[in-house]
């Protein structure tokens, strides 16, 4: 007998919907193929590369399952099965002269452009381990460099984390080695991956599919690459910061024009041109894929109508000048007319996407109802890089409505509902019990309506969480919707959510990534006050002046009405203690490797600390452990 806690195959439904999908996809661009392979190079001897603790950061063994097998399983929708053989292609390409990227050993992807003393890296990628790797085989195979420098191309970890797999701190504080960044660059990594960091990598774990098993019945692809390297990242700041559009810098005998896109796909980004190579790297902001306005991991909502006018602003200022355009995923398009082409449907399709949303959205339909009802037109669909891999026009269009006018749709019914496990018992009465609700689920399931099953039964699980017949039968819709979906981040949240139901898991939890060291002052405090258990603070107020000896800084802590405040380059003439310290005090209490007691007993404390321990006796430590798909 079949256990009911395992993965099921494809139904027959689920396989009627990917054949039909595989009939009338009609993608007009076979080139892929030949731009994702074009000057290979090599390959990483093994394809397994080795994480920092032991154990296998990277494998692309773990895809040979779709680099044997050109149709799709009934299990994959054919257009994402396609898309992810692309990405499984993996190696050391020649792009241009004098230009190679790494492609395959990570989500994003490494280049190596050639310096005059040294390898100037763009985006050293996710982990140290992958990093160093394809250094590596860029040095056994063009000729060993160091590395004289690091463009980060935006604020996302995946183009960072693997800084010290391509240089150390202490090559950086040296001067020995430039990192250039967008403005705001530090900040909004900051913000992104520390202060929301545990419910982000807790949803990220949906989005990537991290833990799911690769194969036709688990994780396949992310849409941008394969997947996320089981490795840690870390971060050292940039040197320089690039915040005018046009600011032209010779880096290693390399001459580099910036385009600075602040609000595009990430907060801060930058494209650049590397005029005596005619290349050019568009970040993120294009990739052979319809990105995303919102990720599932949560992020600031992006402006679609910015991102589109800053790929038109690249092609009014790079566009005669460039012969190719390269990202920081994917493959690249090669020679002007199509690196033209491929932007100029890229802007379209943020555009169409943002103004399509609005025109709706001003005849009165709700966030929803646009989801459902806008459909891709033709004139992209029928290209492979205008799909939904990784973003979707569904949830895109809800990112857009969301920016302008937030959650609520206007109905006061949806003003103040119940949370879900409110809600639910209140349907689940409603609908004479749980037993009753999930029969009639079965029925709904039966005839392959698995989105009504889910939304069923998740009234059901939130009503009573133990309930393994609506546990295992949302599982169920849950696993067939995956199957059936073409984006990688929908078929990973849908699998992940049925392994979690059958498994009774809350996932795992996060190790936060290795950032403090790299945060000012101002940062550090603000992460004091969203770890800050405000209940347990009471009525307790105070101020103290804290002087950071190493980086010649005061700057005034306070706590009143159960927040707390700070101020920069100032003293309070009436504070309850005066302590002088260094910032890697403060970051190591943040760390959890101190007490607050340790430090003052160590450090020079003038006045009562008890506002000090109140405040640092009091932060929240995150586990990134909590239900998403239940209670």
């Amino acid at each position: 007998m079949t256990d009911p806690r395992e993965s099921k195959g494809p139904s027959q439904f689920t396989t009627r919907v990917n054949s039909q999908a595989g009939s009338i996809l009609t993608l007009d661009d076979p080139g892929d193929w030949e731009r994702a392979t074009r000057g290979k190079i090599a390959e990483h001897p093994t394809g397994a590369i080795a994480g920092p603790l032991g154990g296998i950061a990277w494998n692309t063994a773990d895809f040979d399952f779709m680099r044997e097998q050109e149709q799709s399983p009934d299990s994959v929708h054919p257009s994402l099965w396609r898309h992810g053989r692309l990405n499984a292609v993996h190696g050391l390409f020649e792009v241009a002269p004098g230009v190679w990227q790494c492609r395959g050993y990570d989500l994003s992807n490494i280049t190596f452009i050639k310096g005059k003393n040294g390898w100037i890296v763009i985006d050293p990628l996710t982990t140290a381990v992958t990093a160093a790797a394809c250094l590596e085989l860029a040095n056994q195979h063009l000729g060993a460099r160091p590395v004289t420098a690091v463009l980060y191309t935006h604020s996302h970890a995946d183009h960072y984390g693997g800084i010290l797999g391509v240089t150390t701190r202490e090559d950086v504080e040296a001067g020995n080695v430039r990192i250039l960044a967008p403005e705001g660059f530090l900040r909004e990594a900051v913000s992104e991956n520390l202060l929301a960091g545990p419910v982000m990598n807790r949803r990220a774990l949906y989005q990537f599919g991290i833990l799911l098993p690769k194969g036709p019945l688990g994780h396949v692809d992310c849409g941008l690459g394969k997947t996320i390297p089981l490795a840690q990242g870390d971060l050292i700041g940039p040197t320089e910061e690039i915040s005018l559009t046009g600011t032209e810098l010779d880096i290693d005998g390399v001459r580099v024009v910036f385009q600075n896109t602040p609000g595009t796909e990430a907060p801060a980004e930058m494209n650049f041109l590397f005029p005596d190579h005619g290349a050019l790297c568009i970040a993120e902001n294009c990739t052979h894929t319809l990105h995303n306005a919102l990720p599932f991991r949560g992020a600031q909502v992006r402006d679609t109508l910015v991102w589109s006018k800053y790929i038109q602003e690249a092609l009014d200022i790079f566009g005669d000048r460039m012969d190719l355009v390269f990202s920081t995923h994917n493959w690249p398009r090669f020679g002007r007319d199509d690196a033209v082409k491929y932007l100029e449907l890229q802007r379209d399709l943020y555009r169409w996407v943002h103004d399509q949303t609005l025109r709706r959205m001003n005849h009165g339909e709700t966030q929803r109802e646009i989801a459902e009802d806008l459909v891709l037109p033709d004139c992209f669909a029928r290209h492979g890089h205008t799909r939904g891999y990784y973003g979707t026009i569904h949830h895109n269009a809800k990112a857009v409505y969301q920016r302008y006018i937030g959650w609520y749709d206007g109905n006061p019914a949806n003003l103040n509902p119940h949370t879900p496990e409110a809600s639910g018992k209140r349907y689940v009465a409603a609908m004479g019990g749980a037993d009753a609700v999930v029969k009639q689920a079965h029925d709904a399931f039966t005839k392959g309506d698995y989105r009504w099953v889910t939304e069923l039964l998740n009234h059901v699980v939130f009503a009573e969480p133990e309930h393994e017949g609506a546990r295992l039968l949302q599982a169920d819709a849950f696993e067939q919707l995956g199957y059936q979906a073409e984006s990688g981040p929908w078929r990973d949240s849908y699998l992940t959510a049925a392994m979690e139901l059958r498994t009774a898991s809350n996932g795992v939890g996060a190790n936060p990534r290795n950032i403090t060291d790299q945060l000012d002052v101002d940062m550090l405090f603000d992460l004091v006050g969203v770890r800050l258990r405000d209940q347990d603070v009471g009525e307790a107020s105070g101020t103290a002046n804290w002087t950071f000896t190493d980086i010649d800084q005061t700057h005034v802590l306070g706590l009143s009405h159960c927040t707390i405040h700070h101020r920069a380059d100032t003293i309070d003439d009436n504070a309850d203690v005066n302590i002088a310290s260094t910032r890697a005090d403060l970051a190591s209490m943040l760390r959890g490797e101190r007490t607050i007691d340790e430090v003052i007993d160590s450090v020079d404390v003038k006045g009562d600390p008890t506002i000090l321990r109140t405040i640092f006796s009091n932060l929240d430590m995150f586990s990134g452990r909590f239900g998403i798909v239940e209670p």
